[in-house]
């Protein structure tokens, strides 16, 4: 699928609210990412844009990226080292398969923000909001690449 016939069919805004509410209540970080390319190791294109998008750089290491590739139908969502060692593979593979039931069945905001909501409870449960935690800026929330 073409990336611009699949952003239409994303809500940004009801996307940006979940991940609003999701950061409100961590320290953590997630980020959404749609690739404007193929990406047939949707893993290692998530691992690559975590590094350049400097969030291997949070001082916790507890974000999260959401890295979806319409041309090439897939999906990946990736944790920081802090965040996996505290949940493992078996989190991700049941978070990427909810969401790709969702997906499945083209309902691609439901699935993104079941996934941002699971995330986010993830890292509120281990990495609670402090005062001088800082949400992501809009922009950078919710990114075509």
């Amino acid at each position: 699928m073409n990336w611009r016939l699949f952003m239409p069919r994303i809500d940004h805004d009801r996307v940006l609210a979940a991940i609003r509410a999701a950061e409100a209540k961590t320290s953590g970080e997630i980020r959404v990412l749609v690739a404007r390319h193929k990406a047939p190791d949707p893993i290692a294109a998530a691992q690559a844009y975590f590094e350049r998008m400097g969030m291997a750089k949070s001082p916790n290491r507890n974000g999260v990226l959401i890295f979806l590739a319409p041309l090439s139908r897939r999906f990946a969502v990736i944790g920081d080292k802090a965040v996996h060692e505290k949940c493992g593979d078996a989190f991700w593979a049941d978070l990427a398969e909810a969401m790709g039931e969702r997906f499945r069945r083209k309902a691609f905001t439901d699935g993104l923000v079941h996934g941002i909501e699971r995330a986010g409870d993830l890292l509120a449960s281990t990495f609670p909001r402090s005062g001088g935690d800082a949400p992501a800026r809009d922009s950078e929330a919710l990114e075509i690449e």
